[in-house]
């Protein structure tokens, strides 16, 4: 995306929700992208979706990262895309790592984009991030009883499962 259409939806997110929501701008990177307060999420999704002159129509992806246990830090990543403008835009936000008894937990977006739904329970189910207000928040590559998230630096593989060798 160019720095002028960048500038443009940054200038449309600040004007609605003030600059204390935006943590982070990076315009400079590969894929340009703002870093939000966690707590302005669903707002500033909603705002993106139903604003007649941004209208990100479709999320591409949610992608869901842990910085490790030394950072304490997992970030989400919201890949967008405008199909009738030919835009797109990242918002990332940044969580407390929280523990296997106390996951993090951020507002679900899937009340914005219908397919958050199966992004937002691949990051539960690999990372262990809980969606509030989700309407079915269940793991959906693993057993339900699986131990665990295994996409966290420090997961641990199981044994064995319900007798079946997993470590070889």
């Amino acid at each position: 995306m160019d720095f002028s259409s960048f500038q443009e939806i940054l200038n449309k997110i600040t004007t609605q929700f003030g600059e204390s929501v935006i943590k982070e701008i990076n315009a400079e990177a590969i894929q340009p992208f703002i870093e939000i307060e966690p707590n302005s999420l669903h707002n500033v999704c909603t705002f993106l979706y139903e604003n007649d002159s941004l209208y990100f129509d479709f999320l591409n992806c949610i992608t869901a990262v842990d910085n490790g246990p030394e950072k304490g830090t997992l970030e989400v990543w919201y890949h967008l895309s405008s199909i009738p403008f030919e835009k797109s835009f990242i918002v990332k936000v940044v969580l407390d790592r929280g523990s296997e008894e106390n996951l993090p937990e951020i507002q679900s977006v899937s009340s914005v984009w219908k397919t958050a739904e199966w992004h937002e329970r691949e990051a539960f189910d690999l990372v262990g991030i809980t969606f509030s207000s989700h309407p079915d928040l269940r793991r959906i590559l693993l057993p339900a009883d699986w131990h665990g998230h295994p996409l966290r630096k420090d997961y641990q593989e199981q044994e064995t499962y319900h007798g079946i060798k997993v470590k070889y």
